[in-house]
């Protein structure tokens, strides 16, 4: 079982400068983080102006793993937190640098940090994807921060809190959905709506889903949750009288 202790990943989300991507592994490695992921990296993988940048963090220190997409990259992981200056008008918590390294640590299972391009931050899509927002204080008439600056915040901080009061009791501690296993509960559940015409009008879809993903992602799934709960989508999509359903003892 993976504990709280076990370091978040570092997702990079469309990282346009290989420089921003080096000093990001860099800052990495000097806080102990070793897992950084990037989904669809502008100039491609392996980038030489990352490898000079990073001083020696890749590949010694840090693994670099590439994705096509977020839902790719976060899909083993069981919490999720996005890095963004704003909330998004989404119903999600929104959480200084402390109180965002003691949630993760206090999670029985793999973890990870959103940051988006250096330009244009994360997608709504994306941010509905996670667990809670994390958003620093700085200053709001400069707010715009280096891409590897904003990781080595969180890096920092990660290294500074140390392991949590509670992490023995972690080990009995239910451990959350993966994202992909919440990620196909929500697909198989808005495929069902999609069939019974819930998504009314079409040019409403879009924003429909996400306020059911952010819903379902705010509840703290576990993987028997999930299972449940499809298994509820299924017999409800069967019709009643249409089949038997099997319970425990019956």
């Amino acid at each position: 079982m993976q504990t709280a202790q076990t370091a978040p990943a570092i997702v990079l989300v469309h990282p346009q400068m290989g420089e921003n991507i080096g000093a990001a592994a860099r800052v990495m490695a000097n806080f102990g983080l070793c897992d950084l992921r990037l989904v669809a990296p502008r100039d491609g993988w392996p980038n030489p102006a990352a490898e000079t940048m990073s001083a020696g963090a890749l590949p010694e220190h840090v693994d670099v793993t590439v994705f096509d997409a977020v839902e790719a990259a976060i899909a083993d992981l069981n919490m999720v937190i996005a890095t963004t200056a704003r909330p998004r008008g989404m119903e999600k918590p929104v959480l200084g640098t402390g109180a965002a390294v003691q949630k993760l640590k206090s999670v029985a299972g793999a973890t990870g940090l959103l940051f988006g391009a250096e330009k244009s931050g994360l997608e709504n899509e994306a941010v509905a994807l996670c667990d809670a927002i994390l958003t620093y204080p700085v200053n709001a008439r400069f707010s715009s921060l280096n891409l590897a600056q904003s990781v080595a915040a969180f890096a920092h901080a990660w290294a500074e809190e140390g392991a949590p009061e509670d992490s023995a009791a972690l080990q009995g501690a239910p451990i959350p959905a993966t994202k992909s296993e919440l990620q196909n509960m929500m697909e198989h559940f808005e495929d069902e709506l999609d069939r019974a015409g819930f998504f009314h009008p079409e040019v409403k879809k879009p924003v429909m889903i996400q306020n059911l993903r952010n819903a379902f992602t705010r509840a703290g799934w576990t993987a028997q949750e999930v299972r449940t709960f499809r298994g509820a989508i299924k017999a409800l999509a069967l019709g009643r009288g249409s089949a038997r359903i099997d319970r425990p003892g019956g």
